[in-house]
């Protein structure tokens, strides 16, 4: 009978009495994969003194010829301890392109976070402050220059307080604008009101200026004087 590897595919010619009645497991000599060899299904032939090699149609085919007693042409016997379904070592991995391709999106928006941190950070004030992260220093260089006080009698009863004034750049670089804080306090000094005024603009430019304007209904008639200041800043 005619024995093929099913991984090499190397052909071998053997005597079915060499593997029996019952089938037997055999390894393939060339690239060292067993199987498990069924049978014959027709009767086995009379014993010759020596086997017929494959016919040079069957490229690859080893011959049994000069075979020792008891061992398959070919086709190794496995050792007393071999399993058919033991453990084997692992082909090589196929390669994935999904992989490959999300290692690629992977590093370009590395690259684009990288370049995107060197902008920011040569601008940060101007950048937070358009997001609306008004992250400026406890002393700002920007000064507030005020307006009077104007105070209206609604008709309904109530007053209006109105508070303006400006922003102010004296330097020669771009400035991120704080809110204003407008803090109202009686004859001695004592703060009776307070509440925060947000201006137009974000950013100053060098020498800029910004206009800033805030109503209040009802506040305390004991208020005397309007103190103008950056929120945890300095005073203007």
């Amino acid at each position: 009978m005619i024995l093929e590897c099913s991984e090499c595919h190397t052909r071998y010619l053997v005597p079915d009495s060499a593997i029996g009645p019952e089938g037997r497991t055999v390894r393939c000599a060339n690239c060292r994969h067993s199987w498990f060899q069924a049978p014959a299904t027709t009767p086995p032939a009379p014993p010759t003194e020596t086997a017929t090699p494959v016919e040079d149609s069957y490229p690859g085919t080893a011959s049994a010829a000069e075979t020792p007693p008891g061992e398959t042409a070919g086709v190794e016997a496995p050792e007393a301890d071999y399993g058919a379904f033991d453990y084997q070592p692992p082909f090589r991995p196929r390669r994935n392109p999904a992989r490959r391709w999300t290692m690629l999106a992977i590093a370009a928006g590395v690259a684009m976070l990288a370049v995107a941190g060197l902008i920011v950070y040569s601008d940060m004030p101007s950048v937070l402050a358009k997001i609306g992260l008004n992250l400026a220093p406890a002393e700002t260089p920007l000064t507030i220059a005020k307006r009077p006080i104007e105070r209206r009698d609604l008709p309904d009863g109530t007053e209006m307080f109105a508070v303006s004034g400006q922003v102010l750049n004296p330097t020669n670089t771009s400035q991120p604008v704080p809110d204003v804080r407008a803090d109202l306090r009686d004859a001695q000094g004592r703060l009776v009101y307070s509440w925060t005024i947000r201006p137009e603009k974000m950013t100053l430019p060098p020498h800029g200026s910004v206009d800033f304007n805030s109503a209040k209904i009802n506040v305390p008639v004991n208020s005397k004087t309007l103190w103008l200041s950056f929120s945890g800043g300095n005073e203007g």
